[in-house]
């Protein structure tokens, strides 16, 4: 079961089409976040609560229409809302990059998050890939969005130096048009698509959903990673400036040593945790250091442990970052993978959110030290309902097909096979998800249904 197959020519196509134009886009979204700080004080009408509202708006309509897009995608197609959204990305960084005022800034950054396409992108990577190759497809969009996220820690202040704040925006919307070519273009149209009901939004699964005591707490921590990383946001390139010394030329490379010394130190950490079957104490670990390093930045900060904090928190957020999906794919319950992912997305955004308006009001009310201790705080929160989780098991779901027997009798008959943990039975197809546990299952006892 571990020897997955290569992509198909055109699932290669779609993949990298596809995590080709998820990349353009958050690196259109991610590139004010190191600059906007040092350069929003140049609009009428700015102040920290302004400031902390323009980094975090964009997340509010993302999360209010990351569902109801989703529910759309599966209604019309995926094609219409994706291109829609993509063009309504690229309509809000015109906006902004029009905008004369903090006013205009935070109206066009609201546009920019109202194409909220993201899980619509998602379930299109699962409806071209084949269950076998899902995983591996998954993963490289992963990857696209990481590696956006530091090149545009990088890219975001060079080109604010040459084109200042409104240069940044019309960057952004060239790469919303690019994405918009990419999508045309390359991501196949004419394709059996591999339907699968676990990429679906299914608003009667969302009771049981919030039920589950280990969703809901992977579903806390990626709202309280997003809230501390855009609240921090609002301080830390001002830190830089101000306390550091550092010139906004130079703070490319800044972020490059930050974001790469990040990811250099977590890389390791992540494949042991992987290989050990110790994620839970990574996890944790990485949750505590993101802990101590706000604690330290709000009590001592100083020129040369700012640094080392700063460092600390992006290799903590790194790890995060990319385990947190990874866990959450794991304790989903058998064929509820799309409503979950839903609420995943959703609470991450709005962590962005309430993450960029608590920043901006700490900072304008309490002051930046208060800011790092009052998130100091939410973390050790995080922390303490992060170590009653259950440690994730070596999980995947397999499709499998009932033919004409009776939906209880099949899923008895399944779950009497040794290694299934859970199966979820379509009503009115013959289409079932089993999960199993890929050290213990019987495959024998399954092939006969395998939906071939």
């Amino acid at each position: 079961m571990n020897n997955s197959p290569s992509f198909s020519s055109l699932e290669k196509r779609a993949v990298i089409s596809l995590a080709s134009l998820y990349g353009f886009r958050m690196l259109g979204l991610f590139m004010v976040l190191p600059i906007l700080a040092l350069y929003m004080d140049n609009y009428p009408g700015f102040n920290p609560l302004l400031l902390g509202l323009c980094l975090g708006i964009y997340g509010l309509t993302q999360a209010a229409l990351q569902i109801p897009l989703g529910l759309l995608s599966d209604k019309i197609g995926r094609r219409p809302v994706i291109i829609g959204g993509l063009l309504v990305f690229v309509l809000g960084s015109l906006v902004a990059a029009w905008a004369e005022t903090s006013t205009g800034l935070i109206v066009g950054r609201a546009i920019q998050g109202a194409g909220a396409i993201a899980s619509t992108l998602m379930a299109l990577v699962s409806d071209l890939t084949s269950e076998e190759n899902r995983t591996k497809a998954m993963a490289t969009i992963g990857a696209s969005i990481g590696m956006s996220f530091m090149l545009a820690m990088i890219i975001g202040p060079l080109i604010a130096t040459a084109l200042g704040l409104p240069g940044v925006f019309w960057v952004t919307a060239l790469l919303g048009g690019l994405g918009i070519i990419i999508f045309m273009r390359w991501v196949p149209r004419a394709v059996t698509v591999q339907r699968n009901r676990e990429t679906y939004t299914d608003l009667r699964q969302i009771r049981s959903l919030f039920k589950d005591r280990n969703l809901l707490r992977l579903n806390f921590g990626i709202f309280a990673l997003h809230l501390i990383l855009m609240a921090a946001f609002v301080v830390i390139p001002v830190l830089l400036s101000e306390e550091l010394g550092i010139v906004a030329a130079d703070l490319w490379w800044v972020y490059l040593v930050l974001l790469g010394g990040g990811f250099v130190a977590m890389l390791p950490v992540m494949i042991v945790g992987e290989k050990l079957q110790r994620q839970k104490l990574s996890f944790t670990a990485a949750v505590a250091c993101v802990t101590l390093a706000l604690l330290l930045l709000g009590l001592f900060r100083s020129p040369l442990l700012t640094p080392i904090m700063l460092l600390l928190f992006f290799a903590a957020f790194n790890l995060l970052e990319a385990s947190l999906p990874s866990w959450l794919s794991k304790v989903c319950p058998a064929g509820q993978k799309g409503t979950a992912m839903g609420i995943y997305s959703t609470s991450q955004f709005f962590g962005a959110f309430v993450g960029g308006v608590l920043g901006g009001w700490s900072v304008q009310q309490l002051g930046v030290d208060s800011l790092f201790l009052l998130l100091a705080l939410i973390s050790l929160v995080w922390l303490l309902l992060a170590l009653g989780l259950d440690a994730p098991r070596s999980l995947q779901t397999v499709v499998l097909n009932s033919g004409a027997m009776d939906h209880e009798d099949f899923a008895k008959l399944i779950l009497n096979v040794p290694g299934v943990e859970d199966i979820l039975v379509v009503r009115g197809e013959q289409l079932a998800y089993a999960k199993v546990d890929k050290k213990t299952v019987d495959m024998a006892g399954l092939k006969p249904y395998f939906n071939l």
